[in-house]
């Protein structure tokens, strides 16, 4: 089952390194891992995507929360919360008509038009995992994809459910 853990941590080198490595030594895989500075600049938020059953999470938290610069750990998925990912995206074009089509999608996606060349466009959209995984299935059909590139799902809980020390 898809697993979104949230980590608060000590915003230090070595840090990110050392929870990586807690996956790795036990061979559990990161799908995706996302982590930038909170707005206390000594730390930061990591949200690490994982697959894996209640009884591996459990133990994953329980050793990440071992480590001296974590501060705490929390399963994003167990209770309402919001994800979003960024992807940016060039496509080629061929035609007149494919140019229409991929420009029609963007609308329906709501996705954004950062550059256009005469035969290529470059787009940025958010949204969920399997929302990008559409855009992207879409614009394979319409227009070749010459590049892509993903951020990584970042998270938080929904309502007054947060985060802290």
């Amino acid at each position: 089952m898809r697993r979104i853990l949230s980590v608060l941590m000590e915003n230090a080198p070595g840090s990110l390194s050392r929870i990586v490595g807690v996956f790795s030594q036990r061979g559990f895989n990161v799908d995706s891992l996302c982590v930038a500075p909170t707005s206390d600049a000594s730390l930061s938020r990591l949200t690490i995507i994982t697959e894996a059953d209640a009884k591996v999470t459990e133990q994953i938290i329980k050793q990440v929360n071992k480590l001296i610069d974590v501060l705490r750990v929390t399963e994003l998925a167990e209770a309402p919360h919001v994800e979003r990912e960024l992807m940016l995206i060039k496509v080629a074009t061929r035609s007149e008509s494919a140019r229409a089509e991929v420009k029609r999608n963007v609308d329906i996606f709501r996705a954004r038009i950062l550059d256009v060349t005469s035969h290529h466009y470059t787009m940025e959209i958010t949204g969920t995992s399997d929302k990008l995984t559409a855009f992207a299935d879409v614009m394979q059909q319409c227009a070749d994809i010459t590049e892509s590139a993903r951020t990584g799902v970042c998270g938080l809980a929904r309502g007054d459910r947060a985060l802290r020390p």
